[in-house]
């Protein structure tokens, strides 16, 4: 097969993946759940994906659980999630170590599963982040995935563009659940 139709079925399979984010609307799932699904389409683990609500002005953790708590990061902060919500650009870094950027929240230890355990508490490599806005371009929150790990070498496969690609779709379906909402419970 040549490289373009290994492109074209890596497209077909990202949009299959994407749909079966969008079948989840109709169930009004929690955003554990939706974010257990990105996970599993952007091939991280569950400690690595991120997702923020814009609350008065600041981003506040809606996944994953245990930095619901943690705070909330103001739009006119440094933090990359306060960037990407207040500039809507997307970023795709492979180098993240290198960006300032805050690493209070890596400090927070996350309920891991047994075999992820070696994953606890590891610095952010990798990251994709992304602005989750209305169809009428109102940033309403921030996803972000990263790999993490000792070194960039032990965090895995750098981010493609066609991740970007598959997590700004999946931004676009978060956009419409009905947790990302102002005041909706989480």
């Amino acid at each position: 097969m040549s490289s373009t139709g290994n492109q074209g079925a890596g497209a077909k399979a990202a949009k299959a993946a994407v749909s079966e984010l969008e079948s989840m609307l109709s169930e009004s799932p929690s955003s554990d759940r939706v974010c257990l699904k990105l996970a599993h389409i952007l091939h991280v683990r569950r400690n690595e994906v991120a997702l923020l609500r814009l609350e008065k002005g600041s981003l506040r953790f809606i996944f994953p659980p245990e930095l619901r708590s943690a705070g909330v990061l103001p739009l006119t902060g440094s933090a990359v999630a306060a960037r990407t919500a207040a500039t809507r650009t997307p970023l795709l870094s492979n180098a993240f170590m290198r960006v300032k950027h805050v690493s209070l929240f890596e400090a927070v230890k996350l309920g891991v599963e047994v075999e992820d355990q070696s994953q606890e508490q590891m610095p952010i490599q990798k990251i994709i982040s992304v602005p989750v806005a209305t169809p009428g371009g109102n940033v309403i929150g921030v996803v972000q995935v990263s790999r993490k790990g000792l070194d960039s070498s032990l965090a895995g496969a750098d981010f493609t563009g066609e991740d970007l690609k598959q997590l700004e779709q999946g931004a676009e379906i978060l956009a419409r659940m009905p947790f990302m909402q102002e005041g909706a419970e989480i």
